[in-house]
C-alpha cells in the first residue's frame, strides 16, 4: 500500500496528479502543469512537499566520531548551524546513498532518500556498535518542505523577524516562522536560492498554506515531481537510482569533492584505488545534434559499439536544448567528444558538453 505525506488532501484539492513515487502518493505536477513550475523556481519560487524524504537525528558523546566514519565529508570542520552534502559508501566504494547532514544545537540531522530510508537505518543501525552514540527517527513526526527560487528569501521573511538575509548557503537556522519552531536550511536540489524547512508534522498544513498565501504577489506555485526532476537535472545534480547506486562510485559519479581524503570512511581504501589508478567510465553531460530525446536507459554508442548508457535525459525548459546525463569510458569524457544516443532504436548523434547545463544561482 503506497505512503501519503499529510498533504496529500490538499494536492488533491489543488487538483494535482497524484503518481507513485518510491512507495509514496506525491504530486507530479499541479493544474500549471509542470513547464510553468519550473519556470516559476527558475524566475520566482515554488513549493515542493518533500516529505517522503527521511529524517533521521544523531546525538550523543561519540556522534562526530561515528559520523566520521559512516560517511565521507568531515563533520569535524562543521560549525554549529552548517549543512553539507555528503555520502554514504559500501566498502568497496559504491554509493549506499547521497545524504544532507545538519550540525543543530546537541544534536545532527541527516536527510536521506524516501526510496533508501529503510536501508540506510539499518546500514547506520548496523555500524552503531561500539559508539556511545543515538539513531533517531524523526521522519514521521517533522514534515520537510521546499521552498525554492530566486524570491523564497522574500516570501518567508513574511512569516518571520529572523533576518534571513543573515543565513547564508548551507547554513541553517532554528527559529520561529509562521508561529512554529521551523528548521530552516539554506539548501535545496533545484540549482536556486532558496530554503528547505522542516516543521511539526501535525502543523504542516497549515504552514503549506501560510507559505502560499504569503507569495501570492511574488507568483510562488506548488510545484510536483516533474519539475523537481527537470530542476535537478538542469544543475546536473545527481538522483539516487539514476546517477547513483550501489554500482556507482563517487568518481566516476564526479563527486570527489564530497570526499575528505585525510579522514577515515568506510570505502576509503576502494575509493583511493579508482582515485589513483583513474576511473575506467565518468558521468558526462550530452546535448542532442540531432533532435530526439534522449531518455534514461537509451544507449550510448560510437561508431555502432555500445560504450555506455542515459541516466537522466529531457529537453531543457530553460535552455531549450535536448540534453542528457550518461556514463561514457573515459576516453570519450572530453567535451566535443562526438556519441551516438540509441533513440527508439535509431543512433542520433549528440556531442559531451561541460555540466552543470545551468549553474546553480545560491546566494
Amino acid at each position: 500500500m503506497l505512503r501519503r505525506t499529510p498533504l496529500y488532501e490538499t494536492h488533491v484539492a489543488m487538483g494535482a496528479r497524484m503518481v507513485e513515487f518510491a512507495g509514496f502518493e506525491l504530486p507530479v505536477q499541479y493544474p500549471t502543469g509542470p513547464i510553468a513550475e519550473h519556470h516559476a523556481v527558475r524566475t520566482a519560487a515554488g513549493l515542493f512537499d518533500i516529505d517522503h524524504m527521511g529524517q533521521f537525528e544523531l546525538a550523543g558523546p561519540d556522534v562526530v566520531e561515528f559520523l566520521q566514519q559512516i560517511q565521507v565529508w568531515d563533520v569535524g570542520q562543521m560549525a554549529e548551524g552548517d549543512a553539507h552534502y555528503s555520502l554514504l559508501c559500501y566498502e568497496d566504494g559504491t554509493v549506499v546513498d547521497d545524504i544532507f547532514l545538519y550540525r543543530l544545537p546537541g544534536r545532527w540531522l541527516m536527510v536521506v532518500n524516501a526510496a533508501n530510508r529503510a536501508k540506510d537505518w539499518a546500514w547506520l543501525e548496523h555500524h552503531l556498535g561500539r559508539y556511545d552514540a543515538a539513531l533517531i527517527e524523526r521522519s514521521d513526526d517533522l514534515a520537510m518542505l521546499a521552498l525554492q527560487g530566486p524570491k523564497a528569501e522574500q516570501i518567508l521573511q513574511k512569516l518571520t523577524h529572523y533576518p534571513l538575509h543573515t543565513v547564508a548557503t548551507r547554513t541553517a537556522v532554528e527559529t520561529q516562522i509562521g508561529g512554529l519552531q521551523v528548521i530552516a536550511g539554506r539548501t535545496g536540489y533545484t540549482g536556486e536560492d532558496g530554503f528547505e524547512l522542516y516543521v511539526p508534522v501535525e502543523h504542516v498544513v497549515d504552514f503549506w498554506n501560510q507559505l502560499l498565501e504569503a507569495g501570492k504577489e511574488e507568483g510562488l506555485l506548488p510545484c510536483g515531481l516533474a519539475a523537481r526532476d527537470s530542476l535537478r537535472f538542469e544543475a546536473c545534480m545527481p538522483l539516487y537510482g539514476h546517477e547513483l547506486s550501489a554500482k556507482i562510485n563517487p568518481i566516476e559519479a564526479r563527486l570527489g569533492w564530497t570526499i575528505s581524503w585525510h579522514k577515515p570512511f568506510i570505502g576509503r581504501g576502494a575509493l583511493l584505488k579508482v582515485r589513483l589508478e583513474k576511473p575506467e567510465r565518468l558521468l558526462v553531460g550530452l546535448e542532442m545534434v540531432d533532435k530526439a530525446v534522449p531518455r534514461e536507459g537509451y544507449p550510448v554508442a560510437v561508431d555502432g559499439a555500445i560504450i555506455g548508457h542515459v541516466t537522466s535525459g529531457m529537453k531543457s525548459p530553460t535552455l531549450g536544448k535536448f540534453l542528457a546525463m550518461a556514463y561514457v569510458p573515459a576516453e570519450y569524457s572530453t567535451p566535443g567528444a562526438r556519441v551516438d544516443v540509441i533513440v527508439r532504436g535509431q543512433p542520433k548523434q549528440a556531442v559531451v558538453v561541460k555540466r552543470p547545463f545551468y549553474r546553480p544561482r545560491y546566494k
